[in-house]
């Protein structure tokens, strides 16, 4: 097995035995990032998705009948449970409201085809937009969202999700972000442990040579720093720090950045030290 499939193995069974049901995604684009999308800067994309965690396709149910025959089916069940939608949606209600943004939570889903699932997200989101008469709700498709990701992300403040298309429309953020060199996440369980991670996972390619994107992995720490440790102060002064640094790298891509790995972790402690 590649240690890359081996790794999603037993990332996917962490966050279920952990329940940490909620996938958290920052997309900000920091200045003197280059940027994919034409006239967009930092002002523009500072937004942040809320992955469902633990359910939909992601759980394994499913099956084979007369595999390796003509006549193969094979089946994989999307779950959603009325207890894992609503308490992911109301973690996204929570984070919007804390926010200081223009508080408006949009569910990204697929009503309109996936219509057993995505009925129950969209009835229980339309049911907790009572309880927040703050927030601002709207709805996109999840392929809406995507065009509207690259052509509009200023609209955005807060997105939640379902799992599969979480997976998606996360990694279209790393891009317009910057790439997978800045980005981070976290699975969360509000009420238990928690884990951070670069969203790009390891890259077994670069192993010994010095040439990785450190930032990833210490903006992960900044986000264990703000929302596991209580230490909100000590979290924005790492991403901070790492926003002076960016600037001062030729690329964020691994071996392009015109500094070594640990170079440009020695220069986040010294931006610290400042």
């Amino acid at each position: 097995m590649a240690p890359g499939i081996l790794e999603k193995g037993l990332l996917l069974e962490l966050r279920f035995q952990l329940q940490q049901y909620i996938n958290l995604r920052p997309v900000k684009l920091y200045e003197g990032v280059e940027c994919p999308l034409r006239d967009k800067g930092p002002e523009d994309i500072d937004f942040v998705i809320v992955r469902e965690n633990t359910e939909d396709l992601y759980v394994g149910s499913g099956g084979f009948a007369h595999k390796n025959t003509d006549m193969e089916v094979a089946t994989q069940l999307m779950i959603a449970t009325r207890a894992g939608v609503e308490r992911c949606l109301r973690y996204a209600f929570e984070l919007t409201r804390e926010r200081d943004q223009e508080k408006r939570l949009t569910l990204v889903a697929k009503t309109n085809v996936l219509t057993y699932a995505h009925d129950l997200w969209d009835r229980v989101f339309n049911e907790l937009k009572e309880e927040y008469s703050d927030i601002e709700t709207d709805y996109n498709h999840v392929d809406a969202c995507c065009m509207w990701m690259v052509k509009n992300p200023e609209y955005y403040d807060v997105i939640v999700t379902p799992n599969m298309f979480g997976d998606i429309i996360t990694d279209l953020g790393a891009m317009i972000q910057g790439g997978m060199g800045i980005a981070a996440g976290g699975n969360i369980n509000p009420a238990g442990v928690s884990m951070y991670e670069p969203i790009g996972g390891s890259a077994p390619k670069y192993t010994g040579q010095n040439v990785i994107n450190p930032l990833a992995a210490i903006c992960a720490l900044s986000m264990l720093l703000k929302y596991s440790a209580g230490q909100d102060k000590s979290g924005i002064e790492v991403e901070s720090a790492v926003m002076g640094v960016v600037k001062k790298l030729d690329s964020l891509s691994a071996g392009k950045m015109g500094y070594s790995t640990s170079e440009v972790g020695d220069m986040v402690v010294d931006a610290l030290g400042d």
